[in-house]
């Protein structure tokens, strides 16, 4: 119901919403694969030249948890911008929703990811090149002016008086 609403008013933040659900969901199930050690997972060889790790299984976690937990909880906090106590001081220092500010997280730390399998990594796929588009959107979308107004609090909101469901959306 709240996406038929915002169909036709705001296709930036849709397709906000719709590059962390890709992200997201992937991240997961990419995420599940490494720690796993299932499906298409990396050759152990090529842990050799990266510093530090010894198993797929931090790079998985931080997949899944990171990027495909992460991205989908503020896909539906964009989507529904419910109201936690714990996010209050990003939102006090944004004036803007808490999903805004960890969106543009994500894509910056999405992007560094990419960076560092570029680096990292000897075989270069259209996937990295997919995953990083998305990562930089991520980080430029939230800045449209569309999904600002959209994630934008009232001084109300950031007293906590207000909640999003009770507040004048713009």
């Amino acid at each position: 119901m709240a996406v038929m609403a915002m169909s036709g008013r705001r296709p930036a933040v849709l397709t906000t919403i719709g590059a962390l659900v890709f992200l997201g969901l992937s991240a997961l199930a990419g995420g599940i694969a490494l720690v796993l050690g299932v499906g298409a997972a990396p050759p152990a060889d090529w842990l050799d030249e990266i510093p530090l790790i010894d198993s797929w299984i931090v790079p998985g976690l931080v997949l899944g948890i990171g990027f495909g937990v992460g991205s989908l909880l503020c896909a539906y906090g964009m989507l529904r911008r419910p109201r936690w106590a714990w996010a209050g001081p990003a939102e006090r220092l944004t004036r803007h929703h808490w999903s805004w500010i960890f969106t543009i997280l994500i894509g910056l730390g999405h992007v560094a990811w990419i960076g560092i399998e570029l680096i990292y990594l000897p075989e270069l796929s259209a996937l990295q090149a997919i995953y990083g588009a998305t990562g930089v959107a991520l980080l430029l979308l939230p800045v449209h002016p569309s999904v600002r107004r959209y994630l934008a609090l009232s001084p109300r909101n950031l007293e906590g008086k207000v909640h999003a469901e009770t507040a004048v959306r713009q």
